[in-house]
This record gives C-alpha cells, sequence and structure tokens, in this order.
C-alpha cells in the first residue's frame, strides 16, 4: 500500500507557537522600557490572529502584518513606541529556541517511514527555519514549504498548487491537511481536495463553512484518524 501524505502546520501543531510568542514578546517589551503585563500580551495575540487571517483572505501583505500589529496594539494602549523596532526586535527573539507541544515528538517519531511528512508553514521563513533547525525536525521531512518562499500563503490555491507541483505521485485521495487553523490549514486543505483533521485541543467552537473531515484534541490521535479512513 502507497504511503499516506500527511501534510503537517508548523505552529501549536508542532511546535509550541504561544509560549514562544509570550516569551518573545515579553523580552521586546522589557527592551523597548514597556511593561509586558499578561492583559497586554493576550491582547496582541487577539489582533496578531486577526491581522493573519486578513493575509490569508488577501487583504493584507506579510510586510503589513508584521508592523501593524503592534502599530495597532499601541495605538489601543496608548504605548509611545516604534511598532518596527519592537516588531524587527520580536522577530529575532521569536526564532531563538523551541518548546513541543506534547505528543508531537512522538507523532514525528511514530510516522517516520509509515508516512510521507511535509511541512506547510505559513510564518516568516527567518523565524521558522531557525525554529526548526533548533527542534530538530527538519529530516523527519521530505519537503518543506514555507509560504514566504513558496510565494504564496495558506490557504489560497496557489500556495497548495505550488506545494503539490514538487511532490512526485501526488494523490488528493492519499492526503492529509493537519493543523490548528480552520481559515488557514482545513480550508486550503478542503480546497485541494484533501482529507483534513483539525487540531482542536481548547475545544474551541467550529464554523458552518469550514467543516473537517475529523476534529482531535491531541496530535497523538491522528494515526488513528490515518487508519480509520484507510490510510495507515
Amino acid at each position: 500500500m502507497k504511503k499516506p501524505l500527511v501534510f503537517l502546520d508548523l505552529d501549536d501543531t508542532i511546535l509550541d507557537f504561544h509560549w514562544a510568542e509570550q516569551r518573545a514578546l515579553s523580552r521586546a517589551f522589557r527592551e523597548a522600557g514597556l511593561d509586558p503585563r499578561p492583559e497586554i500580551l493576550d491582547r496582541y495575540s487577539d489582533i496578531n490572529r486577526s491581522q493573519w487571517e486578513l493575509l490569508e483572505r488577501g487583504i493584507l501583505t506579510r510586510e503589513q502584518v508584521l508592523v501593524r500589529r503592534f502599530q495597532l496594539l499601541f495605538e489601543e494602549q496608548g504605548i509611545a513606541a516604534s511598532a518596527e523596532e519592537v516588531g524587527r526586535r520580536y522577530e529575532e527573539l521569536l526564532a531563538d529556541g523551541h518548546r513541543f507541544i506534547p505528543g508531537a515528538e512522538e507523532l514525528l517519531r511514530g510516522l517516520q517511514g509509515r508516512a510521507r511528512l511535509f511541512l506547510a508553514s505559513n510564518g516568516c521563513a527567518a523565524v521558522q527555519e531557525s525554529r526548526i533547525a533548533s527542534s530538530g525536525i527538519g529530516p523527519y521531512f521530505e519537503d518543506i514549504f514555507i509560504s514566504e518562499l513558496m510565494g504564496a500563503d495558506k490557504p489560497s490555491e496557489e500556495y497548495y498548487g505550488r506545494c503539490i507541483a514538487r511532490i512526485p505521485d501526488f494523490e488528493a485521495s492519499r492526503a492529509v491537511m493537519v493543523g490548528d487553523s480552520l481559515t488557514s490549514d482545513i480550508q486550503g486543505g478542503i480546497r485541494s481536495g484533501m482529507h483534513t483533521c483539525w487540531l482542536n485541543p481548547q475545544g474551541r467552537p467550529g464554523r458552518p463553512d469550514i467543516v473537517p473531515e475529523a476534529e482531535i484534541r491531541s496530535i497523538s490521535e491522528l494515526p488513528a484518524f490515518l487508519v480509520s479512513i484507510g490510510l495507515l
């Protein structure tokens, strides 16, 4: 039987992005003379998420997102600081270090040799390449698709089309897109005709317009889903 093609998102699917974000933000704020209060960091996370969703819809560019998220936060909170400078330092700090999502290392080891693994990320290339190197996960993947280097962003058809074009013998019926984002991962996978598996550890409410084939609470549940649809 042919091996399944498993596309895995990186942030909050394999590596703990929330941990890295809070850590980098706190340091960047302190270096800029700002108080990294928990409510400010949480508010940044909300704004950041909304800006990336605008990028996914083609409304903002990546360059706009990287600055705008800090501009909006500082304007809203009355903070006198340079969005460009804080944003630049944050990206540098975000690239430093990693922490795995529970079960992610075991998943990669368990699927190695049993599935063809691909990494699909919308993050910034310099940050993601550093985190991939730091975590040592690169060798698990047949190919790594970082949107900034692909010239298109998830969930666009251009992004997934360019990924697929690099994969010999691609078959959508044997491919699965796995990630924590309905708008980026699941929507893109559906558009490409793949199976889809939504990682939703917090039990967030779904959306009637983006319905994954499966929903799991832990990444360790993925092999069982692959078995259930006859791919393992």
